[in-house]
């Protein structure tokens, strides 16, 4: 393949607004395998089942995004670059009530959900932010990346890297996983996950439903995991994060004006099914989502040795 790669252009009737729509694919600043330019071009690195791509997308106008794509994985990627995007998705049935959701679904018309394929990808940092500070875990993400990671194909921007396989990460030495801050919890679920991560993998040609329970057959992943997988992986605008430290006290005051719990917030938006998660969505990046600061915030959990 020549430095220049391949390339495919896609457009839709409905709006594409693709820095929102990319953003969940992102783990923080300085994330490995996720990197936006000067030029406002989004680069990420990925393990196709036909071999690794580095892609690079850009917004030609606000129906139309541009592709470039490098590696042995690099056509397959292109080839599914509509799916990923959800360009056949039918929002015709999503009507809010609530005149904050309503509001930002008519700003962000073009906001779409992600549906990568890639289950494992997924699955790794989502484990990883399982019931610790999001600062911890996306450390933890860099330095196991940074260390177990490969480079990516292509002219990729300097510092970009492919994300390890299932294999090294099934490899990964205990007091590696200690000196990443990561507890055993997370460490051995992962290290389960990889074991099967082919037949997990094959979740993605399931409904999101039946998806999520596959996953869930892994010890430690329950319901806020598979959720934030389906999220990325699965197209899921329904996969709502029950179970999120901050999330069902961010729709209360944002939507009710005081804090809810999880119970609360299911019922609530149980109205809004199958579009759970666009409306959160919609309410993260419109930026009507808040909640009030209330004193000091918990300590970072450490798991590293001294």
């Amino acid at each position: 393949m020549s430095r220049a790669g391949l390339t495919r252009t896609v457009r839709a009737e409905r709006p594409i607004d693709l820095a929102p729509t990319l953003a969940p694919l992102s783990r923080g600043r300085g994330d490995p395998c996720h990197q936006i330019t000067q030029d406002s071009a989004h680069w990420h690195a990925s393990r196709m089942p036909t071999g690794p791509v580095t892609y690079r997308l850009t917004q030609a106008d606000r129906h139309t995004v541009d592709a470039r794509a490098w590696g042995p994985g690099a056509a397959e990627f292109l080839d599914g670059l509509d799916r990923m995007l959800c360009l056949d998705e039918d929002v015709s049935d999503f009507d809010p009530a609530h005149p904050k959701i309503l509001d930002a679904h008519r700003r962000f018309p073009g906001l779409r959900m992600l549906r990568t394929g890639l289950v494992f990808e997924a699955l790794v940092p989502a484990v990883l932010e399982q019931k610790v500070h999001t600062v911890s875990a996306r450390a933890s993400w860099r330095k196991l990346v940074r260390q177990f990671g490969s480079p990516a194909p292509g002219p990729a921007p300097v510092g970009l890297l492919l994300p390890p396989d299932a294999d090294t990460w099934r490899r990964v030495p205990s007091w590696t996983w200690h000196r990443a801050n990561v507890g055993p919890q997370r460490a051995q679920t992962i290290v389960r996950a990889a074991r099967v991560a082919d037949a997990l993998e094959r979740a993605a040609a399931e409904n999101p439903a039946d998806a999520a329970r596959r996953l869930r057959t892994v010890p430690g992943i329950g319901v806020w995991t598979a959720a934030e997988i389906g999220q990325r992986a699965f197209g899921d605008a329904d996969a709502l994060s029950v179970g999120d430290y901050h999330l069902a006290a961010i729709v209360g005051w944002t939507l009710l004006g005081e804090p809810i719990d999880d119970d609360a917030m299911v019922e609530y938006l149980e109205p809004l099914r199958p579009h759970r998660y666009r409306a959160v969505r919609l309410l993260e990046i419109s930026g009507y989502a808040h909640q009030p600061k209330f004193g000091p915030r918990t300590p970072l959990t450490d798991h590293t040795w001294h």
